[in-house]
């Protein structure tokens, strides 16, 4: 199959990231072939929206049994949230980019032309594709090899992001019911050295002092006042 110029190629790609296809490359081109690179070349048979769909539904259970294991305190529906947060969109083409998937996609001379290799639609189908692709090579273990260190680096702090924003607005949704206002949160203090600050906050609602939180930003520590305060209110 032709190699549109400049683009890395599906061996280059699996040793630099020691995926299981150099022993034959055919899956791994087919999950970076997007329907606008096949439409322009006679010569590909295929592209990637079957393996997209695979990938997707593979991603579904991987991430759910991580958050399972990883989050035993959360609830049906919290997990549920989380799981949303981890396989949405943006998010996959955000892990697609920690692996520089973008300069391996195979695109038509228009996609190429107008960004396709950086937009967030197209990076996340061709994540998904080549999870699809692993999976469909070698079977959950090996997308659990790849897959797993990136959930690790970085899907503790996605969750918690999630979850704690779903705190703030829940709270804000309660005080404006109760004809309370907005919530205000305050930093009270941080301490430590510059590059790892602790600070922490207090959730002041009404002109009243209620939960108090810290973190290694100022809006982490709010978002764990407000999730205090909850609570503090029953709520949570």
């Amino acid at each position: 199959m032709s190699q549109p110029n400049g683009v890395e190629s599906p061996v280059e790609l699996a040793q630099r990231l020691s995926l299981p296809f150099l022993d034959d490359p055919y899956l791994l081109t087919r999950a970076l072939t997007h329907t606008s690179y096949l439409n322009e070349n006679s010569d590909v048979l295929d592209d990637n929206e079957r393996l997209e769909f695979l990938g997707d539904a593979v991603l579904d259970f991987v991430v759910g049994a991580w958050l399972y294991e990883h989050c035993p305190e959360m609830r049906e529906g919290e997990l549920t949230k989380a799981r949303s947060a981890l396989v949405r969109t943006e998010q996959l083409a955000e892990f697609a980019r920690q692996i520089d998937l973008g300069r391996a996609m195979r695109l038509g001379r228009g996609e190429q032309r107008t960004g396709g290799a950086d937009r967030p639609a197209l990076l996340c189908a061709t994540f998904e594709a080549l999870i699809g692709a692993i999976y469909e090579k070698e079977g959950f273990s090996a997308v659990k090899e790849f897959f797993i260190p990136i959930l690790d680096a970085s899907g503790g702090e996605i969750v918690n992001g999630t979850t704690l924003n779903d705190a703030k607005s829940r709270l804000q949704e309660w005080t404006q019911s109760q004809k309370m206002g907005v919530p205000h949160y305050e930093t009270i203090s941080d301490r430590g050295p510059d590059h790892a600050k602790i600070f922490e906050v207090e959730a002041h609602i009404d002109g009243k002092i209620y939960g108090k939180g810290s973190g290694q930003s100022k809006s982490v520590a709010a978002q764990y006042a407000a999730k205090s305060t909850l609570k503090m209110l029953g709520i949570l």
